[in-house]
């Protein structure tokens, strides 16, 4: 019920997808940016919906301890990350790959919905740590666009890996793309 719904809304409004040859990957870490607005969940469930691929998400732990909505997270695919414990979330998330012969997880690497300069580089230790590829998804508003890039297999070379990441978002157009300058 859930996907016929949320793809429902998805083609209602006018959402697409450019989709990469992904449908055989097992296991990987969906970056998803731009990050501007909470719409991009619903979007997320939308496009999830759409490609038929079950994706969970990475999402900050308060939103899961919120009442009432809080329990409908975990319900469609959401693992809570406390960003104030001392736990590594690297360590943690390569922990629940090494857990599972499935998994594909999407997070936003800004970290926030905010403009940053910069993005963080835990969803690139994790998935060199886990040995799974990186797939890159952009959320291109003004097209109402969800384009999903080849995998990407981290190399270590974080500063050369991050300037090829910042080349595919280069051209997305959404509402906040200032870390793209910075590499």
């Amino acid at each position: 019920m859930e996907k016929a719904i949320c793809n429902f809304f998805f083609k209602l409004f006018g959402w697409k997808v450019i989709l990469a040859d992904i449908k055989s990957i097992k296991k990987a870490i969906f970056i998803v940016t731009p990050h501007t607005t909470w719409i991009d969940f619903l979007i997320g469930l939308g496009v999830r919906a759409h490609i038929d691929i079950y994706i969970g998400y990475l999402g900050k732990k308060e939103l899961f301890d919120l009442p009432i909505v809080g329990k409908l997270f975990p319900a469609l695919g959401g693992f809570p990350v406390d960003r104030f414990s001392n736990k590594n979330k690297v360590e943690e998330v390569v922990d629940m790959f090494s857990k599972n012969e499935n998994m594909l997880i999407a997070l936003a690497p800004e970290g926030t919905r905010k403009n940053v300069d910069k993005l963080r580089t835990g969803f690139y230790y994790m998935a060199l740590a886990a040995k799974v590829p990186i797939i890159m998804v952009g959320f291109e508003f003004p097209t109402k666009t969800i384009i999903f890039n080849k995998p990407f297999i981290p190399t270590g070379n974080l500063e050369a890996d991050l300037k090829e990441i910042a080349n595919f978002y280069k051209n997305i157009k959404g509402v906040q793309k200032d870390w793209i300058n910075n590499y």
